[in-house]
């Protein structure tokens, strides 16, 4: 009973505390390339969803959705898969009370839900045939059909495939399929002096690996982070323990980066009564962090920034935890994002004055900063130039070791040679800073919304992106230093410590066979690819010719009225930013489309903009930027 197109409005909405908002921006991107009709709710709705056992909140979201015309209905929820049949099952009874649904009588012809595959089943049993949910990782042509739009509405480009993802699939496959990556032994660094200790560091474990006693390869981190919806908190923090024990005997795992609850970030050493965690270890004192580190041994270990008190957490980290590495998002992780209760200005200033603590530490630092731009819909070039200056601005504030994670897939519907391209200006830039003081260590990822639910499927693609992260750097057996190891289960629940070790088993065989198989010519070299090099120039060019012009127009750039300015001016294109929209509508005021897997600015009829258009259009903000700016200080 699908309506016609003219009258056809999506409306997209999640509730406030959940952070993830990929899919939602994917789908919408998609839906408007077809020329649909596209609202994604604002900071009220999401707060009303968050409320959604109250009638008062669910009469709000009715209001909202009679007042903008709304014909199908997506709402997304990625954390605990009860919450989420709560939510959609309140939501629907609202809608079948206020005679919404087109069976009786009402405008809305469809009802879609994105989330982990155990609440999408849930979801799909109690309501058949009225909700159709989306898991995580389907194509854009999939996408695009659940959603109901016709075969022949299809943009053209969202059928083109690239000849070297397909090879890298094949690849992948292939060492999915004889399994031989189970055989892949554990590594054994214990025979140097500090290992394990408190006088252990990432610098010295480095050193081990480049000398190659125990066979060259990258280190390995991932991201470890148990957390069950009415868990009671001490459980919550003995199963941590359980889990980072596993990962810490069983010799694969080099980082363990401890992914704590939101609230362990932003109200650390509060009172959390009626609060909702959200997802992540629970952690609120030192004595738990020193718990959680003790069972991490020899492991070295990490975590998150606060998004409050940052400079005093920053402390904490180096007394209970032995903090291997310090890691902030700059621009990120405060109201822009819902992460934080800073404002974006507050926000620099206090992580500023954290990452100068670092500096003292002598710990390395990493600007946790590109992909949250690309979350965000950003384009490949913003990609690159917030994370040289953020680079800039450690080096400027004394930090010695810089970390550059590079998240790839992102957003998914990026084609590897893009991927590859955009890495190598973004390694070239970066290192342009290197010196005595200064070093660049290297750390791809695989992207957040890459991964399918399927767990076959998923092996395959964490092998092929392990390709594609030795494909950088073709010819250096050194690069990359550190992988950051998504493990294959993120688009269905949480990597349990055995799923951790399979997928390092996975990335670490997958490089050791794709580099004996480049070497006996079974790939191809990408080093020298002609249309990557070609795209990395045009990348390279016009990044340099935006840094330069910042550089140069920017008074004090380096610091925290610098970076406010730059955003605020709109250098830095955020089209998907949801927060904080009224005071950064110059950086919202943008349009970004995937061409030929690349994240590009265009204008207004859809042609992309050049470096000089962008410029002047954003220069001509400064006057608006400098009053926002004047009104912070």
């Amino acid at each position: 009973m699908y309506q016609k197109k003219s009258k056809i409005v999506y409306a997209f909405i999640k509730p406030e505390h959940d952070a993830h908002t990929l899919g939602i921006q994917a789908a919408a991107d998609l839906l408007r390339s077809c020329d649909y009709q596209v609202i994604v709710a604002d900071k009220k709705i999401e707060k009303a969803l968050f409320y959604y056992k109250e009638e008062s909140a669910r009469r709000e979201i009715i209001s909202w959705l009679r007042t903008n015309g709304v014909t199908r209905l997506g709402i997304t929820y990625r954390l605990d898969k009860q919450d989420a049949l709560n939510i959609v099952g309140y939501i629907i009874h609202e809608l079948k009370n206020e005679k919404m649904l087109i069976q009786q009588g009402g405008p809305i012809d469809a009802i879609f839900f994105g989330g982990l595959p155990e609440a999408c089943q849930l979801i799909e049993n109690e309501f058949p045939k009225l909700v159709h949910c989306f898991q995580g990782g389907e194509s854009a042509h999939q996408t695009l059909l659940s959603l109901g739009i016709p075969e022949n509405e299809l943009p053209p480009e969202i059928l083109e495939v690239n000849q070297y993802d397909e090879n890298r699939n094949s690849f992948a496959k292939e060492i999915i399929d004889k399994k031989e990556y189970k055989n892949f032994k554990s590594h054994n660094d214990n025979n140097y002096p500090d290992y394990g200790s408190r006088r252990d560091n990432l610098i010295k474990r480095l050193k081990v690996v480049k000398d190659g006693h125990f066979g060259k390869r990258p280190l390995t981190r991932a991201h470890v982070g148990p957390y069950t919806s009415g868990q009671k908190h001490q459980e919550a923090i003995r199963e941590a323990c359980d889990w980072i024990q596993k990962l810490a005997q069983s010799g694969y795992l080099d980082i363990l980066s401890l992914g704590t609850s939101q609230l362990s970030q932003s109200n650390f050493g509060e009172n959390w009564t009626g609060m909702n965690n959200g997802g992540g270890v629970p952690v609120n004192s030192p004595e738990e962090y020193i718990e959680l580190y003790e069972a991490s041994r020899p492991l070295l270990m990490r975590t998150y920034a606060g998004t409050k008190n940052i400079r005093e957490l920053a402390e904490l980290y180096e007394k209970t935890i032995n903090i291997c590495w310090h890691a902030m998002s700059i621009w990120w992780f405060n109201r822009l994002d819902g992460r934080g209760p800073y404002t974006l200005f507050q926000s620099l200033k206090e992580q500023i004055n954290a990452i100068r603590y670092v500096a003292k530490t002598g710990k390395p630092f990493e600007a946790n900063v590109s992909h949250h731009f690309s979350f965000r819909g950003a384009d490949d070039i913003t990609y690159i130039v917030s994370a040289y200056l953020a680079a800039k601005l450690a080096k400027k504030l004394g930090i010695k070791t810089f970390v550059l994670q590079n998240m790839l897939n992102t957003p998914s519907s990026t084609w590897g040679i893009q991927d590859l391209a955009k890495s190598r200006v973004l390694l070239r830039l970066i290192r342009s800073l290197e010196d005595k003081n200064f070093t660049v260590l290297f750390q791809p990822r695989a992207g957040l919304d890459y991964f399918v639910a399927d767990p076959y499927k998923a092996k395959i693609q964490l092998a092929a992106v392990s390709c594609l992260m030795d494909d950088i750097e073709a010819n250096n057996s050194s690069s990359p230093e550190i992988i950051h190891v998504v493990s294959y289960s993120e688009a269905s629940h949480l990597a349990t410590p055995d799923i951790v070790n399979e997928s390092i088993q996975i990335t670490l065989h997958t490089i050791k066979e794709y580099r004996k198989a480049r070497k006996q010519g079974l790939v191809d070299d990408m080093s020298q690819h002609e249309e990557i090099n070609e795209r990395a120039n045009e990348l390279y060019s016009a990044s340099l010719q935006l840094i330069n012009y910042l550089e140069k127009s920017i008074p004090n750039i380096y610091s925290a009225e610098g970076f406010y300015t730059i955003f605020a001016a709109g250098f830095l294109p955020v089209p998907y930013l949801w927060n904080e929209t009224k005071e950064f509508s110059h950086a919202i005021n943008w349009q970004t489309k995937s061409i030929q897997g690349a994240m590009t600015i265009v204008d207004q009829h859809g042609r992309p903009m050049s470096m000089d258009e962008r410029i002047e259009l954003a220069s001509s903000n400064l006057n608006d930027a400098n009053f926002a700016l004047s009104r912070q200080l």
